[in-house]
């Protein structure tokens, strides 16, 4: 009896995470534009490109079997090791900034990506992003395709949404890779409560983006912004194939 009542109040190395807050970067964040260029003409866009995110507890919050217990059966939770979470041994003012300089480099990424896409020079098209209180690299996808949406849209005239809320998560690099990104089931229920019906996830993580998959939500998996593109405006047009998990 004294092993599981210790056992059920010491404190366990996870961390206790859940759906959180999505952003338009086609709109604004706390009264910013969220993507804005000078130096060439963008366009009017329509529909909403929204990034997603989890929220997770504190790395100094006491996490006990029972808090794990709670989560484990509940929908709208996930249990991650900490270490998956949050850097070992780091302070949380060191966590902060940590995931600071990873938004920072995900944005000249997705800076970098988009402008490669569009053949525009960096000498001549400045882009500035900036959204509040989110860290790390995991909004990078989005980034590019905002980018490329208010300077080009589909190619044809188009918005590359089509006038959907299409919500997705992934990182990027210079070279348009997508790469796959953490807390995947937890994202696509933040996206569908903010509207979104269409999820663009990592091509990698399809069978965690499907094992709580929100009625109404569809995926489409991508690996490359190429990729990410061409499926869009598939799904805008009616014409081409537009990839499933």
């Amino acid at each position: 009896m004294a092993l599981l009542a210790t056992a059920a109040f010491a404190p366990l190395p996870f961390s206790l995470t859940r759906p959180g807050l999505t952003a338009n970067v086609l709109g604004e964040n706390k009264g910013t534009p969220v993507i804005t260029v000078s130096g060439t003409p963008t366009r009017d866009t329509t529909g909403q490109l929204r990034m997603t995110t989890i929220e997770a507890t504190n790395p100094d919050t006491r996490v006990s079997l029972g808090d794990v217990l709670d989560a484990w059966f509940a929908t709208d939770q996930a249990v991650m090791p900490r270490d998956a979470v949050y850097q070992s041994g780091q302070s949380v003012k060191e966590i902060e900034q940590h995931n600071t300089e990873q938004m920072q480099e995900s944005q000249d990424a997705a800076t970098t990506a988009a402008l490669n896409y569009l053949d525009l020079s960096d000498k001549d098209t400045k882009v500035t992003l900036k959204l509040a209180d989110v860290g790390g690299p995991s909004a990078g996808l989005l980034f590019t395709l905002g980018i490329i949406d208010k300077l080009e849209g589909d190619g044809s005239g188009g918005d590359l949404t089509g006038g959907r809320t299409i919500a997705g998560t992934g990182t990027i690099d210079a070279n348009g890779e997508v790469g796959a990104v953490g807390g995947v089931a937890l994202k696509t229920q933040a996206a569908r409560r903010d509207g979104a019906t269409v999820f663009l996830v990592p091509k990698d993580e399809c069978s965690d983006a499907q094992s709580e998959l929100p009625k109404g939500l569809r995926l489409i998996p991508v690996t490359t912004l190429k990729g990410a593109v061409n499926a869009l405006t598939a799904l805008e047009s009616g014409k081409g194939s537009v990839p499933s998990c």
